[in-house]
């Protein structure tokens, strides 16, 4: 006796083969003459075979690449407002003028206090100038000496304390006048002129840059290993290879001109959710693009050669199985088990089950069965209306019957 071994797909076509025979048998009882039935009317298309690009499609929102809110170094009032609101800046504008006579006053006094400790360290470098030429002499002791050097140093450290006073004074006299930190486009929310403001404390206003501008988005785990590995089994492709492209459809349907192939990731995955934070880099010359909108992003990854397509309308479930139904050679129905990939449009990607001259049944399958004769109307994707890039709203999900004429 030999036993016999079978892998998946061969066990499958088995089981499917013991259960048509066995319905026909049953379909036979007390009956000599078995009656044909007629054939059920299907339109049905040839599989796809070319090179595709998947594509993958996430929920993102726009970013500033560079947001500050501006707060003021020095308090007092407000006296003068060099912008409008919303206006867009450069790095270093001037947006406001806060009251500067105390900060004038201060840097007066300062100065003051500077020449006054200048003049008092060369005195005493004078005297220890002439006590040094004495002592060479014997003329002066040498601890009077040693105590005028005290005094020189004394005097010197003043001077320095005096000049970090000035500096000081100085600073605070210049951040009377606050300027914008960075190049962009200002908040509306911002402080009218006349309004006390506290160092450190009062928001003034915010600026952010929009150009270029960042989309936020995140992607799974596995998602973001193929994005990294997408040809590290590719010995044609280089080390490092170029990234796939971005693009966005904004909220009201429209596509946005530019795309992107630059790229941020966080430096780790989210707890919370388990996945990975993006960043993709749009050029926003025109500032379409505003901090806070949406934007679905449609990723593109690297072509699949030779890849088999398949629509969506002739893929069918039963239990945890893809089936779709093949035209045979002598036209009767023949269900298939099919691996499927991506979703690609009104297409998925066929990972195995189908051959590219394989022609598949995509109309009439709501009550078509195994092994059943077909009147097949050939069909085409324009005349249903597939496409590579939308998704088939016609796709069914109901299932096929595997029970046998």
């Amino acid at each position: 006796m030999h036993m016999l071994r079978y892998g998946k797909g061969t066990l499958l076509t088995t089981v499917m083969a013991g259960l048509l025979a066995l319905s026909l048998l049953t379909a036979g009882c007390g009956s000599t003459t078995p009656t044909k039935s007629a054939a059920v009317s299907v339109k049905a298309m040839k599989v796809l075979q070319q090179d595709t690009a998947v594509s993958h499609d996430y929920s993102g929102q726009i970013k500033s690449t560079n947001a500050v809110t501006i707060k003021p170094r020095v308090s007092g009032e407000i006296v003068e407002k060099y912008f409008t609101a919303g206006d867009p800046v450069e790095k270093g504008q001037p947006l406001y003028k806060i009251d500067d006579r105390q900060y004038e006053s201060e840097v007066l006094s300062a100065k003051s206090n500077v020449d006054k400790a200048r003049t008092t360290l060369n005195n005493s470098l004078v005297d220890l100038n002439r006590y040094q030429q004495l002592a060479a002499s014997g003329a002066v002791a040498e601890q009077t000496l040693t105590n005028q050097q005290a005094t020189v140093d004394s005097n010197q450290s003043s001077y320095d304390d005096a000049n970090a006073l000035l500096q000081k004074a100085q600073e605070n006299l210049d951040d009377t006048i606050i300027r914008a930190p960075i190049s962009g486009k200002l908040s509306v929310d911002d402080v009218p002129s006349g309004t006390y403001v506290t160092a450190g404390n009062t928001a003034l206003v915010s600026v952010g840059s929009i150009n270029p501008i960042y989309v936020q988005f995140s992607i799974s785990e596995n998602e973001f290993l193929n994005f990294r590995m997408a040809n590290a089994q590719d010995a044609n492709e280089p080390e490092d290879p170029t990234p796939p492209t971005a693009s966005l459809t904004l909220s009201n349907g429209k596509k946005y001109d530019e795309t992107s192939t630059s790229y941020q990731f966080d430096r780790e995955v989210s707890d919370s959710t388990g996945t990975i934070t993006v960043k993709a880099l749009f050029n926003n010359a025109d500032g379409v693009l505003l901090p806070g909108m949406f934007a679905r992003v449609t990723m593109e990854g690297h072509p699949l050669k030779d890849a088999i397509l398949v629509p969506q309308r002739a893929v069918q479930q039963v239990l945890d199985q893809s089936f779709v139904i093949v035209v045979g050679s002598d036209n009767k129905s023949v269900a298939r088990v099919v691996t499927l990939g991506d979703q690609v449009g009104s297409y998925y990607i066929v990972k195995s089950g189908l051959d590219k001259d394989d022609v598949v049944v995509v109309e009439g399958l709501s009550n078509l069965k195994e092994g059943q004769d077909l009147d097949v109307t050939m069909t085409t994707a324009d005349e249903l209306g597939l496409s590579l890039t939308a998704s088939d709203s016609s796709a069914s999900t109901s299932s096929v019957s595997l029970t046998a004429k």
